[in-house]
């Protein structure tokens, strides 16, 4: 498991925004995905992903890794941020917006 854990630490760690998902952005495979691609596309927001449906070592790892039980999990700037409901919950309160922002990651200003 040590090397899963070095790929998600590698990713959280090098990327300033990662999505640990089911599916890809073009195609996620659940609807919480879906509901975070759409967010952070909304929010012109650049971010790499993984998909957890392609490994089963890295579905479970991502949970063990950051102590969250379900998918899609959220990092910015090293930092697990939370899952659809803190994510829709965030951005619908202006929360993530001001995140992103204060994590020097550029977001399209919306009206």
């Amino acid at each position: 498991m040590s090397d899963i854990n070095a790929f998600i630490d590698n990713q959280v760690k090098s990327n300033d925004v990662f999505l640990f998902m089911k599916g890809t952005p073009d195609f996620p495979q659940c609807g919480f995905s879906g509901q975070v691609v759409q967010i952070l596309s909304y929010l012109g927001v650049e971010y790499n992903s993984a998909n957890v449906l392609e490994n089963e070592d890295l579905r479970q790892g991502i949970k063990d890794y950051s102590n969250w039980p379900t998918i899609p999990q959220l990092y910015v700037k090293g930092e697990f941020v939370g899952g659809c409901d803190i994510i829709r919950e965030m951005f619908q309160a202006g929360e993530l917006q001001t995140h992103f922002e204060n994590a020097g990651i550029p977001v399209k200003q919306t009206a």
